[in-house]
């Protein structure tokens, strides 16, 4: 099937875990967890703040209220069920950075190809974010893209916790991520390897570019993308789009 043209697309938007870093979420998030609650250990029962954690970081996903930020929403909902107040958050969570956070970096490896496709985005004179979900706070969002190899490129934008009001799959999220970036949908892709929470972008009239090497298929094979590959087609296709590309 013939393709639309490319040379409108301006703007990337690249999902991180499993997209452009090689990392198991099931093994990072119970790690993350436990190192974090280590370091409230004296303040609450270690078992009841990995859950309140994990109940507050989810919390976030089905969050609608479009008001508070997704750190505002964390905090009070730790605040709720664990009695941690936002300040002994702030307060622990920079030690925790400090002294432990180095020790998960064995469970984030860079994509071989990864950053070639990010270096050939800039290189087209393409406007880059970070769209990764945004349920960690900047600091652990940094810290996988250090990982990664991803650190040292001028992002137009990364999503964090601190600077974002939805997750995907919310519609909104998207909606807020464009005017934040100042762009119209038509002129931006998505990229990511989840197929409800990246391609939920086309609900907003962004393209997709699912890449399959790592796929994550939450809806059973019910999901529509406009464009798909390994990353090989991928850093192909970063060849093609904007100004100057042709079709794919």
């Amino acid at each position: 099937m013939k393709t639309p043209e490319l040379s409108d697309i301006e703007g990337v938007l690249f999902d991180l875990d499993g997209t452009l870093l090689e990392v198991e979420m099931c093994e990072f998030i119970p790690a993350y967890i436990t190192s974090l609650a280590d370091c409230f250990g004296d303040l609450v029962d270690r078992t009841a703040f990995a859950d309140a954690l994990l109940a507050a970081t989810f919390s976030l996903l089905h969050a609608r209220s479009g008001g508070p930020t997704n750190e505002e929403l964390f905090l009070a909902a730790l605040d709720r069920h664990a009695g941690i107040a936002p300040a002994q958050f702030a307060e622990r969570f920079q030690d925790f950075c400090a002294g432990s956070l180095s020790a998960l970096a064995p469970h984030v490896r860079p994509s071989p190809l990864a950053r070639k496709v990010v270096e050939r985005c800039f290189e087209r004179g393409l406007k880059v974010a970070i769209a990764t979900n945004p349920v960690f706070p900047r600091p652990v969002v940094e810290a996988r893209l250090r990982w990664g190899n991803l650190h040292d490129f001028d992002f137009a934008h990364v999503s964090t916790f601190e600077n974002s009001r939805f997750c995907k799959p919310d519609p909104q999220y998207f909606h807020d991520l464009l005017q934040t970036l100042g762009m119209d949908p038509r002129q931006c892709l998505m990229v990511g390897n989840d197929t409800e929470h990246d391609l939920a972008a086309r609900q907003v009239g962004i393209r997709t570019f699912l890449v399959d090497t790592w796929l994550i298929d939450r809806l059973d094979g019910e999901y529509e993308f406009d464009y798909r590959g390994g990353h090989s087609e991928l850093l192909h296709f970063m060849g093609e789009i904007g100004a100057g590309g042709g079709t794919y």
